[in-house]
């Protein structure tokens, strides 16, 4: 059993991550094929449950791609589903406290260690056995960093026995730390959020621990691995199917000299 995110970080690589919202095997085939290093199942916001994810997984395997999930919430449950059903790590939303962020190490470990109960129901065909407690070392856990109290307990949240990273929610870390001065989104330009992803990624350097971004572009995302992110996410499925769709219906239109219709955007 190995996880490859570990070893790119190993060889001093970023991890490109994609993100998938669509509840379709298909897409997310599609997406898997196209040689990310991970992809992630937004349980939380994207238009996926439980079942849903499996045949996601199923379609992601033939890749190679390392699957990750995004649970809705900080819940040993959908901790403990999401890696049986054979994820290599988790994201978890808005986490506000090190006691927060160290019920989400106990939850993908097993005792003594952790709290994670055994029961691989699909990881151990997916990953391969013996998945015991050695998978302990290949799962990892990020702690989202996206709320006032999570940015305030940046650093004891960092110190945490086991966690292996911390991920920043950029949307709602700007809602949380400066209202609604700002439009909500991705590719953040303002010189304070900045300032707060560069105390994210101190803290975690300090504290030997990787750092991810959720990114609206590839430019930014470039950008991210320059300022020392560990994993940056890429648009997403619904952020490239939109684009798309608009782009290459917005050039018919111009070619047929038709006046443009504005577009739906995507948040993700």
């Amino acid at each position: 059993m190995r996880n490859p995110l570990k070893e790119r970080w190993a060889a001093g690589r970023p991890v490109l991550n994609g993100w998938l919202s669509i509840a379709n095997p298909f897409s997310a085939e599609i997406m898997a094929a196209q040689g990310y290093d991970s992809l992630t199942v937004d349980l939380q916001h994207g238009v996926v449950d439980a079942q849903a994810m499996v045949g996601l997984l199923q379609a992601m395997r033939a890749s190679g791609v390392v699957p990750l999930a995004r649970v809705p919430w900080l819940d040993p449950a959908a901790v403990m589903r999401a890696l049986d059903a054979g994820c290599l790590g988790v994201i978890a939303p808005m986490i506000d406290t090190p006691e927060q962020a160290a019920a989400l190490v106990s939850y993908l470990r097993y005792p003594p260690v952790g709290t994670r109960s055994f029961g691989p129901t699909r990881a151990a065909f997916s990953v391969g056995m013996p998945y015991d407690g050695t998978a302990d070392d290949h799962m990892l856990g990020f702690a989202m960093i996206e709320t006032a109290a999570g940015f305030r307990n940046l650093e004891a949240i960092a110190r945490t026995p086991g966690l292996d990273g911390l991920y920043v929610g950029p949307s709602d870390l700007t809602i949380a730390l400066t209202g609604r001065r700002y439009r909500f989104g991705l590719d953040r330009e303002e010189p304070e959020i900045i300032e707060a992803f560069q105390a994210i990624l101190r803290s975690a350097k300090a504290a030997g621990l990787r750092t991810g971004l959720h990114c609206g572009s590839a430019a930014y995302a470039a950008r991210a691995v320059g300022w020392g992110f560990d994993m940056v996410t890429l648009p997403g499925d619904v952020q490239l199917l939109a684009s798309g769709a608009a782009a290459s219906l917005a050039e018919v239109r111009e070619r047929l000299g038709e006046a443009a219709v504005p577009a739906a955007r995507s948040a993700y």
